[in-house]
């Protein structure tokens, strides 16, 4: 089974595994009539990729998706692939300058350009934030550039196939060159990449953007409303409170049960006195205690001599 790439014509991320491919002698199968949003759909692409992004590539090992993973794949099958790097630390730093192009460059073009093209909807302040963003990336790019033809040693590696396809569609359809002037490295590095027999196989004749492309009309539905558009709802009427009925017939209280302790006569013992003296005694708690004992005691005579005199009464 030959690998076969699932993607429409013209994808920068199909790209990446086109180029590698031509650099590594690999075959690869671009499918035909694919329709975005049509064929990614379908119950067969979805079981390749549950989520539906393209591209996808099919292999006798099962399907890989991902842009980046789907080149590094495809290098691998040429063992010792010089797209790698020659030694470690250049390994190490054609992944850096991948991730470098995915987490940096590629958002920033991405959140610039599909805005303005009504992919996604359009704000100004989304806008400012993409470009400084965009800009600061290009700047550390084009610092990096100023020695160098390629990002990793002296040759053309992953990490310029990735970097580039990235760049591809800023530089072709929004990046003018009064934007890109500002890195003249850059500028020089895209334009000898790009002329590259490899990529012009895959990417044809690349030219630069003349104009930015102008912001849709629906975006202007996405602004805020003035204040005089916008309508004054009336007041909405407080809940009222619910009125909570009253049994029909409430229950008249039962008497309280004599309690037998009420037969005794009254206690000598004040009470308030006794938690007065508790609180203001903070440390001398055995004269606390005798005269807790003492007031019991009292209690207790009163108690009993009360019930003896009960008791020895006549009925």
């Amino acid at each position: 089974m030959a690998l076969v790439l699932h993607s429409g014509p013209g994808n920068k991320n199909a790209f990446k595994a086109l180029i590698a491919a031509e650099y590594s002698g690999v075959k690869i199968e671009l499918t035909k009539n694919f329709e975005m949003g049509v064929t990614n759909k379908t119950p067969e692409f979805l079981k390749m990729n549950p989520l539906g992004k393209v591209p996808v590539l099919e292999t006798p090992e099962g399907a890989v998706f991902e842009s980046n993973a789907i080149a590094r794949y495809v290098a691998r099958l040429n063992d010792g692939n010089p797209l790698f790097g020659s030694s470690r630390i250049e390994q190490a730093h054609v992944e850096q300058w991948m991730d470098f192009a995915a987490t940096e460059v590629d958002p920033g073009v991405a959140w610039y350009l599909y805005p303005r093209l009504g992919y996604i909807p359009y704000s100004q302040t989304t806008e400012e934030t993409a470009i400084a963003s965009l800009k600061r990336a290009l700047g550390s790019l084009n610092t990096h550039l100023a020695s160098k033809t390629f990002l990793v040693g002296h040759s053309v590696t992953l990490a310029d196939i990735v970097l580039t396809c990235n760049l591809y569609h800023g530089f072709a359809r929004i990046l003018t060159k009064s934007f890109t002037s500002e890195f003249p490295h850059v500028e020089r590095y895209f334009w000898t990449m790009v002329s590259q027999p490899n990529f012009k196989k895959v990417m044809g004749d690349v030219k630069q953007a003349e104009s930015v492309p102008p912001v849709p009309k629906k975006a202007a539905a996405l602004k805020e409303p003035k204040a005089k558009d916008v309508k004054k709802e009336a007041p909405k009427e407080a809940p009222k409170p619910k009125v909570v009925e009253a049994p029909a017939e409430e229950e008249a209280p039962k008497p309280k049960p004599k309690n037998p302790l009420d037969l005794l006569p009254p206690s000598k013992m004040i009470l308030d006195d006794w938690k007065r003296l508790y609180s203001n005694t903070k440390t001398n708690f055995r004269e606390v205690s005798g005269i807790c004992m003492t007031q019991r005691a009292t209690l207790c005579g009163s108690v009993t001599t009360s019930i003896m005199m009960r008791t020895l009464s006549p009925l």
